[in-house]
């Protein structure tokens, strides 16, 4: 439909904004050119379940916990989930379901919490 679309065409605006970026300013990244071929949105987060993520809510919160489930209205399932306001963890959760229209965008993580 219209939202698969524009989350297609919008992933992959961010995609070549990336390539883009790194070349421009000479800096390199972990990313081999194999991750960098053209999925969806949909086969890139399926990529992230069971991985540490960083999910930031418009309102400013982030929420960082191992990505569970995704559902498509964008609803996420966190496990180990902490909470952090301006960069500071203000609590500690369980399982945590966050409702997809607060999403700003999902983020995978380096390490492992």
């Amino acid at each position: 439909g219209i939202n698969a679309e524009y989350g297609k065409q919008w992933y992959q605006r961010r995609v070549r904004e990336a390539v883009v970026s790194t070349q421009s300013t000479g800096i390199t990244n972990n990313l081999r050119m194999s991750t960098v071929r053209k999925q969806t949105p949909n086969e890139f987060l399926k990529q992230l379940i069971g991985r540490p993520v960083m999910v930031k809510l418009s309102s400013g919160v982030d929420y960082r916990g191992i990505f569970a489930n995704l559902d498509g209205y964008m609803n996420v399932i966190l496990e180990q989930t902490e909470e952090y306001m301006n960069g500071e963890l203000k609590n500690k959760y369980g399982d945590t379901f966050i409702r997809g229209n607060n999403v700003l965008y999902i983020s995978p993580q380096r390490k492992r919490l």
